[in-house]
């Protein structure tokens, strides 16, 4: 399976110059390929092959006088953002059509100078090396903060600066899976805000909550740039200071949900999670504490990780009622708000919402890997009672 490392770069001043020119570049060729085919939509033309496009946005415009500069990068650099530009566009088009799955997706926009994230991408053509630095053309040596070493050779490498001002090489690289050893336990996980997670076995892990942690310097760093005149050096400055402490709160919500799900994924053989609407939860009153949690990044972590180490892991339909359904008797209870954190059923059973909602997840994934995995759906036969109504005499004559 692929996976991504990512590494912080250090720049020297010259090299940050070299790498703002190449953003720019794949910035311009981005944004001609969009105009070229919205101007011939506009017109009326057919729609213009990939291979046309690069003729006229590359090729071509490396002999005009007003993109002579494109000559300064690497051609692998242009190549790519033309063909993010062809991807946008085909992922559109699937997205209309109806073939890809999922949100419908807007049609390409421009890319602006002002975004607060610049990227562009090398791939094996372009013949970057990794060493003790890395080797990327027309730019030169990049010093690296190596955490680990690289499991394979990279097939790609992205740059990438973020709105801190920080850059960082994102390599893809091939990965073996490493099973590790069989496990008896399984565990559901419900997902929540007043605990981050409830697993089957009663376990809770508290909710860090680092954005509502940090909103106090937030709130102070914020109210300094509102008051900064717009254009001035002091404004850039403060909106540093913003974006730094943004990517510290991301930084730390990452680490955590990295320590959480390689331990839940080492300690369980099979882990079951449900498909929650975060999109849908988004809109509500609880949009902060959503987003803050970061369930998303958190079950996409747990997901690659189980099959990166042998792991079995399942999503739950949403519409499922693990809170509402007793564990023990299977009772199905009424309307249940969300202020109901404790429950009696009438069969006598005393639930912890959060922990009978994982105990239901932890059972609907067993069911519904036997069904996968080919197990008895349908009720066996069995021998029909004496007291059981029987064919009329009619019908057998």
């Amino acid at each position: 399976m692929q996976l991504r490392y990512s590494f912080r770069l250090d720049p020297t001043p010259m090299q940050r110059i070299a790498l703002a020119r190449a953003f720019g570049c794949a910035r311009v060729v981005f944004n001609d390929a969009l105009a070229a085919r919205r101007q011939a939509h506009a017109d009326g033309l057919p729609f213009i092959s990939d291979g046309d496009l690069s003729k006229h946005v590359i090729t071509e415009a490396k002999q005009r006088p007003d993109r002579v500069w494109l000559c300064e990068v690497s051609a692998v650099v242009l190549q790519q953002a033309l063909a993010d530009a062809c991807m946008a566009y085909r992922n559109f088009f699937a997205s209309l059509s109806g073939k890809r799955k999922g949100p419908k997706i807007a049609a390409p926009r421009f890319r602006s100078r002002r975004d607060q994230r610049q990227a562009i991408r090398f791939t094996r053509n372009a013949r970057f090396k990794v060493g003790e630095k890395l080797t990327l053309p027309k730019i030169g040596d990049i010093a690296v903060r190596w955490s680990r070493r690289l499991p394979s050779v990279p097939s790609s490498v992205t740059v990438i600066k973020d709105a801190a001002g920080r850059y960082f090489a994102s390599f893809v690289v091939e990965v073996a899976q490493h099973p590790l050893p069989q496990r008896q336990s399984e565990t559901g996980i419900d997902l929540g805000l007043e605990h981050f997670a409830v697993l089957a076995d009663g376990r809770k892990i508290d909710s860090p909550r680092f954005l509502r942690r940090a909103e106090k310097k937030l709130r102070k760093l914020q109210k300094a740039l509102s008051r900064k005149q717009k254009g001035s050096s002091n404004r850039a400055k403060a909106r540093i200071k913003v974006a730094r402490q943004h990517v510290k709160v991301a930084d730390a919500r990452r680490e955590f949900h990295h320590q959480e799900s390689t331990r839940i994924v080492r300690e369980n053989q099979a882990i079951f999670v449900e498909d929650l609407a975060v999109n849908g939860l988004a809109r509500t009153r609880l949009a902060k504490s959503v987003h803050d949690a970061g369930w998303s990044a958190f079950t996409a972590m747990l997901e690659y990780k189980a099959k990166l180490y042998g792991r079995t892991f399942a999503r739950i339909d949403r519409f499922f009622p693990s809170s509402k359904l007793c564990s023990g008797c299977g009772t199905l209870a009424g309307q249940m708000p969300l202020a109901v954190r404790k429950w009696d059923c009438s069969c006598g059973a005393h639930h912890d919402r959060d922990v009978n909602a994982a105990i239901n997840i932890l059972a609907a994934g067993r069911a519904e890997r036997r069904n996968a995995c080919g197990g008895q759906v349908r009720p066996s036969l069995a021998v029909a009672q004496a007291d059981e109504a029987g064919s009329r005499g009619s019908a057998a004559a």
